[in-house]
């Protein structure tokens, strides 16, 4: 039976620290616009700010739809399942936001995640939520699957990107600067790592 929480602490906070992936799901206003779901993972690019805010860093890919979406509505799902131990799933409803690099928050928002070396990733900017329901449910159906480590091809690909050659493989790609649904995605040219 799923339950409802006011905050993210305890054995919950330690539950959602523990797991190696995690999934957001985000969609514009209109009715027949593309709904996003997509996986993150990387071992410390997440991190819970307080009992209601939580945040992860979004990197170089192939599009920006969630970037996109928030953008524009700012309506953001977060989930985690427990793919060993106890079956578990837990959801985080809410609202985001992109952080972009020429923010004065971004900086500070950095610091929350010290594993991480920007400048191997294409660091684009990072996703802070805060969180409006929190919800469990069983994860019966979910099956058991084994953690080996994070791939490093992620890593191995954009750290030959400075900011320049970052913007221009942005610049390239048909859904950053604009979502599929046309949508204001994210802005070109970068601003310039550590601003």
């Amino acid at each position: 039976m799923g339950k409802t929480y006011e905050r993210i602490d305890g054995r919950l906070r330690t539950f959602i620290e523990e797991q190696p992936l995690f999934f957001t799901a985000s969609a514009p206003l209109a009715a027949d616009g593309t709904v996003n779901l997509s996986p993150k993972g990387l071992k410390g690019s997440f991190a819970i700010l307080d009992e209601l805010t939580l945040a992860y860093l979004d990197f170089a890919g192939s599009n920006a739809e969630t970037i996109a979406h928030l953008r524009e509505n700012g309506r953001i799902t977060l989930m985690w399942c427990a793919f060993q131990g106890p079956p578990n799933i837990v959801r985080v409803h809410g609202r985001g936001e992109a952080v972009f690099r020429d923010d004065p928050r971004f900086a500070e928002l950095l610091g929350h995640f010290p594993g991480i070396d920007p400048s191997q990733h294409g660091l684009r900017a990072v996703i802070v939520v805060h969180a409006e329901r929190i919800r469990d449910s069983c994860g019966y159906a979910v099956p058991l699957m084994t953690y080996d480590e994070d791939r490093d091809l992620h890593g191995r690909r954009f750290s030959r990107e400075d900011d320049d050659s970052l913007s221009a493989y942005f610049a390239k790609k048909d859904h950053i600067a604009t979502s599929m649904d046309g949508l204001p995605g994210l802005p070109l040219p970068l601003p310039p790592a550590g601003v």
